[in-house]
């Protein structure tokens, strides 16, 4: 019986549809069955993002630890990763969509007008993700805040926050893209709608799962498995930032600080650059042998594209230097939305 239920998580429970950008969400299958063979039952996800492939993993009854440095993601992270029993009541969705008084903040309202969003919709973010930010239990917060970054994002031109065209939406103009029905249901039918995607996700795997915040550099490094995504540099050097294309977000969940964190000379108010290892091709190198050194007594499992920086033989050549089985996987011919590269495969490299 134990092992009957042991199946159902992955009979009835389904991570919510993303929109995000670099998500492998298409590619969780591909990457499960690649990696299914090996020993492991402690694992971490170094780069969790969307938090697909750890949301697989627990599925699989592994013990995972999701991480992201962006406390945006963390937050997906601790909804859908190491949350296995709470979800949000109808009762609670109505108290967090309710108003209390007439002074809410006004940081969207005053900062990002004409930016993203209608003014009426900017004076609701403000007052709901305060309110998101009253809940004392963390689990329950973060499941709301699910809901309203994926309410955001579908009301986004490109589903990115990476400039100031609120007119594409609003201007009076037959489109070729884009779904502007979507863009103009109201942001509380989105918020329910995302609040019950997210509470069918939530399920026990039977192992303690756990989500960190913290600088890759900083995970421990005790797995037997650890699972690499990290930013992509294409090969002109042009590389994928995720807190620059979801600035909005993080802002959101550091609400009470934001202001402080942006920078005001931007059109379309981003956060005020950071120095980032995975972002810069001079440093990119040094990264991941930082990354494979610390955590060489584990299974390294990277998922990289073809065309990027590091290439294919310099990232096998790295890897080679701690582990003396590497053996490729390519997805052939898979194209990430917005990417005009036809030509590069998802490859999957692993260490032992």
């Amino acid at each position: 019986m134990a092992d009957q239920l042991a199946l159902l998580p992955k009979l009835h429970h389904q991570f919510p549809k993303t929109r995000y950008q670099g998500s492998k969400a298409k590619l969780t299958k591909w990457i499960w069955d690649s990696i299914s063979f090996l020993d492991f039952d402690t694992c971490l996800d170094a780069f969790g993002g969307t938090g697909t492939v750890s949301y697989k993993l627990k599925q699989e009854q592994k013990q995972v630890t999701y991480n992201d440095s962006l406390k945006f993601n963390y937050w997906i992270g601790q909804a859908l990763v190491e949350n296995s029993t709470v979800v949000l009541e109808d009762h609670e969705v109505d108290w967090i969509l309710n108003t209390y008084n007439d002074s809410y903040p006004s940081l969207i309202t005053e900062t990002f007008q004409d930016i993203y969003y209608l003014d009426e919709e900017n004076e609701w973010l403000d007052k709901v993700i305060w309110n998101i930010h009253q809940m004392k239990n963390i689990y329950k917060r973060s499941l709301a805040f699910f809901a309203l970054a994926q309410a955001c994002i579908m009301k986004r031109p490109y589903n990115l926050f990476h400039r100031k065209n609120l007119y594409v939406r609003t201007a009076n103009v037959k489109r070729s893209f884009g779904n502007k029905s979507s863009w103009d249901r109201p942001f509380e039918s989105w918020f329910r709608h995302f609040v019950a995607e997210a509470n069918q996700a939530v399920f026990s795997s039977g192992k303690a799962c756990y989500a960190t915040n913290l600088d890759v550099y900083s995970v421990r490094s005790k797995y037997d498995l650890v699972y690499l995504d990290p930013p992509y540099i294409s090969g002109k050097g042009v590389a994928v930032d995720f807190r620059d294309f979801y600035h909005f977000l993080e802002g959101l969940v550091n609400y009470s600080q934001w202001r402080d964190m942006i920078d005001m000379t931007s059109r379309h108010r981003r956060l005020i650059r950071q120095a980032n290892d995975w972002t810069d091709r001079s440093r990119i190198y040094k990264a991941f042998e930082r990354v494979f050194e610390r955590h060489a007594e584990s299974i390294l499992v990277v998922s990289y594209r073809s065309d990027g920086i590091p290439s294919e033989s310099e990232l096998i050549r790295l890897l080679s230097r701690f582990k003396t089985d590497v053996r490729i996987e390519r997805f052939r011919n898979y194209q990430y939305v917005l990417s005009k590269n036809k030509r590069s495969n998802e490859l999957l490299l692993i260490g032992q």
